[in-house]
């Protein structure tokens, strides 16, 4: 029997990592393609999106569902679940943990997923069907493919987890705002929780609802239309994809022998309103001191900043002074990174990404470059061109919603590194 954890000693640990992004599907294939800073932006070539004013974003090409979902669950199921059920598997296998770990328990198990666009490419074409065809063309699952919790819903059915389950509805920054949710539900008692989002807000009808968006950047040139923190800023890049995590309870994971990856060590949120991008230097800076406050760490101890990076000048120069704010005099010395410049941002996938590529940074002791970005004009220390070494214990990691929300979160490197029990 397992030896009871006091809520307050009950740490969230991530033991695995899965991936489905613009620049490669798996943990593995993305941080190759993130470290070495290479950009995959390119002109956006989803059918019947060839006219609309939007030019450039992250797309997930080469990606097949079957080979990691059965046909039952296809058909039920949008893009975007396709990409969170093919991240959940690989963050599965990675954590090791399997039915024979829950079998027996599986309330200890739960899952939690954000959204921001639902399933645009399945609504819209069973609405087509309605106006071209009538009502008795359009399929059964048109009730839940679209929703935004229909991804939360399918891997917990898919996987057999019967512990909280949830949705976060708090703009792209509920991507953050997800894990703690999954870290608070282990504190009251759940053992493990697959959590992240995945997006694919890449079809005609989602990309129209996004032209509403003055901050999306309609360039026509891959390499210039998203360049946050530089005088050449002129908006965001949006992306499909995503990541999701297992975060378990430490004592759990060591006692079946997990690695432990990271610990999610502290996290806070606030609301600034829309587009009130002068508000949100305070708003953000706020978020950052509470994330530092619960994760018990001092401004100086953070080695590595991977920020939110609008590519908005108000919302870039109100990020730069939060930082400051929030870290002082050594924020403007701590190395920041925006790695998603190379695939854009997918909304709510984008902060599960980043704190992936953190996690993974944190591993190979390696900062990874801000593609495409070259002159900072802001007092950052932004990694640009290549790589950098250096030793990370701890990184920051920073969202904002283009609806006001701003979230942090504190990541720490664990002490003890063995990949397998003694």
């Amino acid at each position: 029997m397992k030896t009871p954890v006091s809520p307050v000693h009950r740490s969230s640990v991530i033991t695995g990592i899965g991936v489905v992004a613009p620049n490669g599907t798996g943990a593995g294939a993305f941080w190759k393609q993130t470290q070495e800073g290479v950009s995959v932006l390119d002109l956006v070539s989803r059918e019947g999106c060839e006219n609309l004013p939007l030019r450039v974003a992250g797309e997930v090409r080469d990606f097949d569902p079957v080979a990691f979902i059965e046909e039952r669950f296809l058909v039920q199921t949008d893009r975007f679940t396709h990409y969170a059920m093919a991240a959940a598997d690989l963050a599965l296998d990675d954590a090791r943990l399997g039915r024979a770990d829950y079998e027996g328990e599986p309330f200890k198990v739960g899952v939690v997923t954000a959204a921001g666009s639902g399933g645009g490419e399945f609504g819209q074409r069973e609405l087509q069907r309605l106006w071209g065809e009538g009502s008795r063309f359009v399929g059964p699952y048109q009730s839940i493919a679209w929703f935004y919790a229909a991804s939360t819903g399918q891997i917990s059915i898919r996987g057999g987890f019967k512990g909280p389950c949830a949705v976060v509805a708090s703009d792209e920054a509920g991507g953050l705002d997800a894990l703690m949710h999954a870290a608070r539900s282990i504190r009251r008692g759940t053992d493990a929780v697959v959590v992240g989002a995945a997006e694919a807000p890449l079809a005609p009808y989602s990309v129209v609802c996004q032209l509403g968006y003055d901050d999306l950047s309609l360039c026509e040139e891959p390499t210039r239309a998203y360049r946050p923190f530089t005088a050449d800023a002129c908006g965001f890049v949006p992306a499909e994809g995503g990541a999701m995590l297992v975060v378990e309870e430490e004592t759990a994971a060591r006692d079946r022998g997990a690695r432990i990856r990271a610990e999610l060590a502290g996290h806070a949120a606030t609301f600034t309103g829309a587009a009130r991008w002068d508000e949100s230097r305070a708003g953000l800076a706020r978020a950052i001191e509470g994330a530092l406050r619960e994760a018990r760490c001092a401004p100086e101890e953070i080695d590595v900043v991977f920020a939110d990076g609008l590519g908005v000048p108000a919302a870039d120069r109100a990020e730069a002074l939060a930082i400051a704010d929030a870290l002082g005099a050594h924020g403007r010395r701590v190395p920041v990174t925006v790695p998603k410049t190379g695939t854009g941002r997918a909304y709510c996938g984008a902060p599960v990404l980043d704190t992936s590529a953190a996690v993974l940074a944190m591993e190979h002791g390696l900062i990874p470059p801000t593609p495409n970005v070259f002159e900072v004009c802001h007092d950052l220390d932004v990694v640009t061109g290549r790589a950098r070494p250096a030793e990370l214990r701890t990184a920051l990691v920073l969202s904002r919603g283009l609806m006001g929300s701003n979230s942090a979160l504190v990541l720490r490197r664990p002490t003890d590194t063995r990949t397998e029990k003694e």
